[in-house]
């Protein structure tokens, strides 16, 4: 088994790498591209010292059996073919390939079959706030159909990756020396001590690019109907990102019901004792594989309505950890090449 990281130098790729370690991923050999910036850097994986290796149109995925790709939307659409030529599973961490027809988009604990159909040898990985939501939503929807969801996002600055997190600190860092902000590159406005309520890019209907991807994805992975209707918001966390969400079932379940179907539910941790402030906080939920879940109750506004909030790692569950799980279950039915 031959493995390839694209863009590992990146916080998800440096996260692959942890995990792929962690996981005990049964591979025999590795390779790990990047672009002219970190090509030359070396990283040790299992002892053993690795050099990036410059991405280019050459036959560098000879023999290379999966590829995590983590490098942004343009570099894999450019090298998608480049990758794939040869028979490697290109399993994709960026928002290119997402709502092609010819892409499947997987959540291992929800829809792992779809991996199995790849006509172009691509398996999109979603977005991370959808990754999380539908993890926790998917035990609820074999209870009664979910109809609509009303989300609201707190995302910490990982989601924009590690250079953003660095911005942050730094931020931070020039608000106790000087008492102003002077860095503001990979936000719009400054981040410490704010809020902002866009990520991604503004749509012509107002909405954010990022939220219109919770709201295609979700049906797309739940093979569903619902409706979404997202507010992301950017909050000053560093890492975990974390999510109120109201949800309307075409019966009226229970909190005893919901509980019990979320407290055996793959990938997800309950946290839930509110009488005793005992709920999920991104703090606890960073560096975990769960997604952590709690405050559940009623929707006071709808009688078929429940809300709940739930928190997870970006980086691992949001990013890295879905994309290696893809791949340990193709491995595990023997679904490469």
């Amino acid at each position: 088994m031959k493995v390839a990281i694209v863009g590992a130098s990146g916080a998800v790729g440096q996260e692959l790498l942890r995990l792929l370690d962690e996981r005990n991923f049964p591979l025999d050999d590795l390779v790990l591209f990047g672009s002219t910036r970190s090509a030359g850097r070396k990283y040790t994986f299992k002892g053993k010292e690795y050099e990036v290796k410059l991405l280019q149109h050459n036959d560098d995925f000879k023999g290379v059996d999966i590829a995590f790709t983590s490098a942004g939307g343009g570099t894999s659409a450019e090298f998608a073919e480049t990758i794939t030529k040869y028979g490697a599973v290109m399993i994709d961490n960026s928002s290119q390939f997402r709502q092609d027809d010819d892409v499947p988009l997987v959540v291992p604990e929800i829809n792992a079959e779809d991996a199995l159909v790849r006509p172009r040898g691509i398996i999109a990985n979603p977005n991370c706030t959808t990754i999380m939501m539908v993890v926790v939503l998917n035990p609820i929807e074999k209870l009664s159909h979910i109809k609509k969801i009303h989300i609201s996002s707190y995302q910490s600055a990982s989601g924009a990756g590690a250079a953003a997190m660095e911005e942050l600190i730094q931020q931070y860092k020039e608000l106790v020396e000087t008492g102003e902000v002077k860095t503001i590159n990979k936000f719009p406005h400054q981040l410490a001590y704010n809020v902002i309520p866009q990520i991604d890019k503004m749509m012509d209907n107002d909405y954010t690019k990022e939220e219109v991807k919770m709201f295609n994805e979700t049906r797309k992975i739940m093979h569903s109907d619902v409706r979404t209707s997202a507010t992301c918001v950017r909050v000053s966390s560093l890492r975990s990102h974390s999510e109120a969400v109201w949800f309307e079932t075409e019966r009226p379940l229970s909190v005893a019901e919901i509980r019990d179907a979320l407290k055996s539910a793959p990938g997800v941790t309950l946290v839930d004792d509110p009488q005793n402030y005992v709920y999920p906080m991104p703090l606890e939920s960073a560096g975990k594989d769960d997604v952590f879940v709690g405050r559940i109750r009623k929707d006071l506004a709808d009688d078929n309505g429940s809300t709940l909030w739930l928190t997870g790692d970006q980086i691992r569950k949001g990013a890295a950890l879905n994309a290696i799980q893809i791949g340990e279950y193709l491995i595990k039915v023997g679904n490469i090449k």
